[in-house]
């Protein structure tokens, strides 16, 4: 699914407990950009993600995905539906179901959001589970795969629904060292496609690499954003400079 509209995030506010956690985002993303969200732990990057296809509900905001415009105060069953069939969401903690294979993972959300007839659905989830390097694992339930296999089966998943916008919430978190690299190396092959991405990372090298745009948040809100030149080698914000003094960026 292809648009030139874009992405559009207006005025988005979340607050958990009274506590706000996203204090009023503003973002526009064009279509095929590659955005990377940094910040320290509990400034709100998960929650942006959760928000824009109502994992968690914003308080208010307006959120435009392609053509389908939603006003968060007021959604409608309908639009929020509507948003899930343009979001592909990659979890950190891959968020698979343990009692489906891979392919089964895949084909899931093909029938249930997308509507796909079962067996156009496992025709489509087995292609997927190829160009992931995992053609041989389509029967293979989750718990007999590796961290890595697993998270490459979750990315999987976002990529057959051919969303507008794919979300990846620290896709690496969650991985022991050893099965980082094919995970991300997914993901630069995804991003070669000139699919539209907004990716939650510690990875900063990463970061670097593959963002078009890179975001620093702090305290709920986008305080700093930039090129990678512009955010790692000629920080503004002094808060942006403490973190990657600490994160080694």
């Amino acid at each position: 699914m292809t648009s030139n509209h874009g992405i559009s995030i207006k005025g988005l506010r979340k607050s958990f407990g009274g506590t706000p956690i996203l204090d009023g985002i503003d973002l526009e993303i064009a279509p095929g950009e590659r955005v990377v969200i940094i910040g320290p732990s509990g400034t709100g990057k998960s929650t942006l993600l959760r928000c824009l296809n109502f994992l968690d509900r914003p308080d208010e905001g307006l959120i435009s995905i392609g053509d389908l415009r939603v006003d968060a105060a007021r959604a409608r069953k309908g639009e929020i539906l509507g948003l899930r069939r343009r979001t592909g969401f990659v979890f950190q903690n891959y968020a698979l179901f343990a009692n489906k294979t891979a392919a089964e993972n895949i084909m899931e959300a093909l029938v249930t959001v997308q509507r796909l007839p079962r067996a156009e659905a496992a025709d489509r989830a087995r292609a997927i589970l190829a160009e992931t390097g995992l053609a041989d694992k389509a029967d293979s339930y989750p718990a007999a795969l590796s961290g890595g296999q697993q998270q490459r089966v979750g990315i999987g998943r976002a990529m057959a629904l051919d969303a507008e916008l794919m979300l990846f919430d620290e896709p690496t978190s969650a991985l022991d060292p050893e099965w980082v690299g094919e995970v991300l190396d997914l993901m630069r092959r995804v991003a070669e496609r000139k699919q539209t991405m907004l990716i939650v990372t510690h990875e900063m090298q990463f970061a670097r690499e593959i963002a078009d745009r890179i975001l620093f948040m702090h305290g709920g809100k986008i305080v700093e954003q930039g090129t990678p030149a512009q955010i790692f080698d000629t920080p503004q914000d002094p808060r942006l400079q403490r973190f990657l003094a600490r994160v080694g960026g």
